[in-house]
């Protein structure tokens, strides 16, 4: 819950040699893949803005979602995606955040959480909720076009994904493309994918590394909503 701690896990991973990788199964998604190479392409020209939509609803006090002591709240449970993709887009770290939080009175956990990361080549900004209409949503702005994934976190397993290239030259949007991609669960492919990892002896796809500068980036983020101004995101992670 902290980067202290993952740090602890990297300690546990040099001196055991065992394999540890964070659960962000949206990186074995065909969706992403696909997006991320028609971006690395040149697709929508060179990526400057990043926003995100992350959100539902869930009232219990009872559920581990909103358990303030179990890492519970927007942030730490949905808001770690909209991290984590912001700097896979950008390939890059934020320098400086800005987060603004609101807290429900009787769990303490975070329920809107608004932030602005600013990295070297562009902006990216998201909210994430657990007491709003339930919608989720990725939007990646670049110099000459723009990709919107429909259902970037929980992909349907079941039915088919839509991702949209917009090349600008109608705001009503008859200029947009339509990428389908087949059924798959992302957890089975994350799952598979580690599990290679460990018989063959190779890296796992997201490092722990990557995991704690984006544990680095949310503290700053809560840092941010406390202090009232940008905050740098510390962590030891190279």
């Amino acid at each position: 819950m902290t980067v202290a701690e993952a740090m602890l896990l990297r300690e546990t991973r040099d001196r055991t040699g065992v394999k540890i990788e964070e659960a962000f199964m949206i990186r074995a998604h065909p969706q992403w893949i696909g997006a991320l190479e028609k971006i690395q392409a040149g697709r929508i020209g060179e990526v400057r803005s990043v926003a995100g939509h992350f959100s539902y609803s869930n009232l219990d006090p009872q559920n581990i979602r909103n358990v303030r002591e179990f890492g519970g709240g927007g942030l730490m449970d949905i808001g770690c995606y909209l991290v984590f993709t912001s700097r896979l887009i950008f390939g890059d770290e934020p320098t400086r955040v800005l987060g603004l939080v609101a807290e429900d009175t009787e769990t303490r956990t975070d329920i809107l959480t608004s932030a602005i990361l600013d990295f070297p080549s562009g902006q990216a900004i998201f909210t994430c909720s657990t007491q709003l209409v339930a919608f989720q949503r990725m939007q990646i702005f670049g110099t000459r076009g723009r990709i919107e994934i429909a259902v970037p976190f929980n992909a349907p397993p079941d039915r088919l994904c839509r991702v949209y290239i917009d090349d600008g030259s109608d705001l009503e949007g008859r200029g947009i493309e339509t990428l389908e991609f087949g059924p798959s669960d992302q957890y089975t492919t994350q799952g598979d994918l580690f599990s290679r990892s460990i018989r063959e002896g190779k890296e796992p796809a997201i490092s722990l590394e990557d995991s704690i500068r984006n544990m680095a980036v949310i503290e700053a983020i809560f840092r941010s909503a406390k202090s009232g101004r940008w905050e740098t995101p510390c962590s030891s992670s190279d």
